[in-house]
């Protein structure tokens, strides 16, 4: 037994051994029975996502292995990424051998952080859980793994940034650390730990060994969540629903009556309706100077506590929570203005292309062989992690711009998946990735406005219309309503449509 063993020894390194040219950090390696005392446990999930280029049904099922941490009252914390459209998940012992069933209490993917629980309490009870720490820049943090065989490995590694950046998922900026270390592969671990002097910093979530450089997930971060997750209904990041732009521009502070040099605050290029910045008063052309008692500097930082100058997202996104009321002071037109706003979150389903979808089936409906759908950033990610290149330019564009095109999201884009040849759709096999406005004349605001467009056929004949070329087609009624039991046993579709 290693009882006797503290953390600074534990986590101590050797010197870094240069080999090839290439620097490597030491490796601490730990008894297995050392291991109770982490608060670590082995999480094994298998995931199936469904196929958003054949909505009908799912792509095959894979594994993964990840490290959870630990936290009070026998809640493990991971990623929500691990856990996305997972059909089972499990824990296990360091060493092995030992599984129970685990479920999602909480999850957030904007966060990119879940919760998971096990009806099993003894499987936990010889671990002790972890506290939280704060971390900052230049800290030592040590990055926890297992070796097959159950063994402890501690890798030590350095804070270099702590700044706010975009999480993959949601696409949306929070604080995000960045670290130093020079990992080795070991037991493909998903998700890892990260600690300082025994306690949690955050979640390693990204890591690119050529740069020797990973992406955790922070305490501040993890405390939002555990809030939230401790006070349901669960409520998830606030946004002040508002875009703006630096300051620097000599001409653009003339314009917007910013005389001093030594002025801060940015410009206000955009509002979205129905946010907390319009409700608030927030309007297209406000210089905005400060958010409570914190002062705006010129490119949209504020002076935090802990890490310094940082963006303002952190203070509104981290610092706040939904329901919490914040001051916002602006310039507009030269005037001083004081306006107060009360944070709120914006679900995906709020948005014309939603950043996500996850954990439900995609919508569709099969029409005589057209396969339409709703456009969402989780049916551009089917062109891989460079959609935004490889994807259909018209259909990144609708992404990319939809605040302006449907500022409050209540609309939907329907479009045409592809076609699946029938009796119905002769000539038009090769249509795809087509926006469709109309059907039988009656605009699309959502796939749900399809059953009914489709009683207005005039003559026997649907009219289906679209955005760019061939601009409209015509299918007959009565073939696509013969087209359906075909179609179904053709393709092994197991429903034509899904609406919900």
């Amino acid at each position: 037994m290693l009882s006797s063993v503290k953390w600074p020894a534990l986590l101590a390194v050797a010197a870094a051994i240069l080999i090839g040219g290439n620097v490597r950090a030491a490796e601490t390696v730990v008894n297995v029975s050392t291991v109770k005392q982490l608060s670590i446990v082995r999480v094994n999930v298998t995931s199936q996502p469904y196929d958003f280029r054949r909505p009908w049904g799912k792509r095959n099922p894979y594994q993964r292995r990840a490290i959870g941490a630990l936290l009070a009252n026998d809640r493990v914390l991971v990623t929500a990424e691990l856990v996305a459209n997972a059909n089972y998940i499990e824990f296990e012992t360091a060493e092995g051998g030992q599984k129970v069933p685990a479920t999602v209490d909480t999850v957030d993917y904007e966060c990119n952080l879940a919760i998971l629980k096990t009806e099993d309490t003894e499987f936990l009870k010889s671990l002790k859980p972890l506290e939280l720490a704060i971390a900052t820049v230049g800290d030592e943090l040590s990055v926890l793994q297992l070796e097959e065989n159950g063994n402890l490995l501690a890798t030590r590694g350095t804070m270099t940034t702590a700044d706010v950046s975009r999480y993959p998922i949601d696409d949306s900026p929070l604080l995000l650390y960045r670290l130093s270390v020079s990992l080795q592969f070991r037991d493909a671990a998903f998700v890892m730990p990260v600690v300082k002097a025994g306690k949690l910093v955050g979640l390693l979530a990204r890591y690119d060994p050529q740069s020797s450089a990973g992406d955790v997930i922070p305490t501040p971060v993890i405390e939002h969540f555990l809030r939230d997750a401790a006070l349901p209904p669960y409520k998830g990041v606030p946004r002040i629903g508002m875009a703006y732009s630096s300051t620097r521009d000599p001409q653009l502070r003339r314009f917007v009556g910013l005389r001093d040099q030594k002025d801060g605050g940015v410009y206000v290029t955009e509002v979205l309706k129905g946010s907390t910045a319009e409700v608030a008063g927030v309007e297209r052309g406000d210089v905005l100077l400060r958010v409570d008692d914190q002062p705006v500097d010129q490119d949209g930082n504020y002076n935090d506590a802990v890490y310094g100058k940082i963006s303002l997202s952190h203070l509104l996104s981290t610092r706040h929570y939904v329901g919490d009321t914040v001051k916002l002071s602006l310039l507009r037109k030269g005037e001083k203005k004081e306006l107060t706003g009360t944070l709120t979150h914006r679900s995906p389903d709020q948005y014309l292309s939603a950043p996500y979808v996850i954990d439900k089936a995609p919508r569709f409906y099969v029409l005589g062989g057209l396969v339409l759908q709703e456009l969402s950033r989780q049916y551009l990610r089917e062109w891989g992690t460079d959609w935004w290149k490889k994807a259909p330019e018209d259909l990144v564009y609708i992404d990319r711009q939809q605040s302006e095109l449907d500022p409050d999201g209540s609309h939907k884009v329907v479009i045409l998946n592809r076609v699946l040849p029938s009796d119905a759709t002769v000539g038009y096999e090769e249509l795809n990735q087509l926006v469709v406005t109309k059907i039988n004349g009656v605009e699309l605001n959502k796939l749900t406005d399809v059953p009914g467009a489709l009683e207005k056929a005039v003559n026997g004949v649907h009219k289906i219309e679209f955005s760019s070329e061939p601009m409209v087609i015509y299918l007959d009624a009565e073939q696509v309503k013969q087209s359906e039991a075909i179609l179904a046993k053709t393709y092994r579709l197991p429903s034509l449509k899904r609406l919900e």
